[in-house]
């Protein structure tokens, strides 16, 4: 059994960068565990693409997420910090000056929130709306505050009114509708922030690999308020140089396609294929025709590290099928 004690990274970092980088890993012999693996993977005749985690982080110092209660939030860095920007531009550097990839993924590459805690969170008891969700992802560090001055938007007072609408479901009473010209106001900061990221890290990755045949992708949700790991954003403001998107199908409905298609970049089906996680590999064959039919380029199916063999074997034969 493999550990993974805090987030690191698989592969050297060099000197691509010289900001804050993820520490090597240390439970898995070998120098560069990424550059065997794709190693392996070419002599199957199967090209890689690398997934980098950006703004969800475990065991990290670094500008995190600040609620509105004053909670910080360790696993989720906050991108409107200057120094969580050039993180994210460091990652892709490093990443993008591997000969061994044929494309990148970037996953939490924007707004990462109060969802998503790890193993042992214990946060089940109160269900939060998506609209609540939002609220409580919603950062007050000195750098978010700061935006949203710039926007026209008093923090003090969103605060309160995220605070009151908040402790109105904990305590099981029907809040006041939160103000909805301040919820635009703040998703829209939110949005330019996170575009910005966006924005530096595909340049970043471009400056390295110009060939278009060489794939930059975001795992996003066409929801701009949702903050997980397909992180939430307008499909119209992706940025030049993107080349798809991983949408999260897990539940098997080809909705999420169906929202993405139709802005200029491929779109991907992110589907569950183990049994353990709740996955059906001997479905997948139908729920792969349906996302194709809604207009997806191809799937992504997690996760294969994780697959027993019957689950390897239903998995070969649905994409044999499909």
């Amino acid at each position: 059994m493999i550990v993974a004690e805090r987030s690191a990274a698989y592969l050297p970092v060099g000197s691509a960068w010289s900001g804050l980088l993820p520490e090597a890993q240390g439970w898995v012999p070998g120098q560069d565990v990424f550059g065997e693996t794709a190693s392996a993977l070419a002599g199957a005749g199967v090209a890689t693409h690398a997934w980098v985690v950006v703004d969800h982080v475990d065991g990290f110092d670094g500008p995190h997420v600040v609620n509105a209660y004053g909670d910080v939030y360790p696993w989720a860095l906050c991108p409107a910090n200057e120094s969580v920007l050039e993180y994210a531009v460091g990652l892709a550097a490093v990443v993008a000056e591997r000969p061994d990839i044929a494309g990148v993924e970037f996953e939490a590459a924007g707004w990462y929130g109060f969802d998503h805690l790890n193993q042992h969170d214990k946060v089940a008891g109160i269900p939060l709306s998506e609209d609540e969700q939002f609220l409580f992802s919603l950062c007050f560090c000195p750098a978010c505050c700061a935006a949203y001055r710039e926007a026209g938007v008093n923090a003090a007072q969103l605060r309160s009114a995220v605070r009151a609408r908040l402790d109105a479901t904990f305590e099981g009473r029907v809040g006041a509708v939160f103000d909805a010209d301040l919820g635009d106001a703040v998703a829209a900061m939110r949005g330019r922030v996170a575009d910005r990221l966006r924005e530096a890290m595909v340049r970043e990755v471009r400056s390295q690999r110009s060939d278009p045949g060489f794939a930059v992708s975001f795992h996003a949700t066409p929801r701009p308020r949702v903050s997980l790991a397909n992180t939430g954003l307008d499909m119209a403001t992706l940025p030049s140089g993107t080349s798809g998107v991983v949408v999260n199908c897990w539940k098997g409905s080809a909705e999420p396609v169906a929202a993405s298609v139709g802005h200029g970049v491929d779109v991907y089906a992110g589907l569950l294929g183990i049994r353990g996680m709740g996955g059906d590999p001997d479905g997948l064959a139908r729920v792969i025709g349906d996302v194709r039919a809604a207009g997806a380029a191809g799937v992504r199916i997690y996760h294969a590290g994780l697959a027993g063999a019957d689950d390897l074997t239903a998995i070969g034969k649905a994409l044999a099928d499909a």
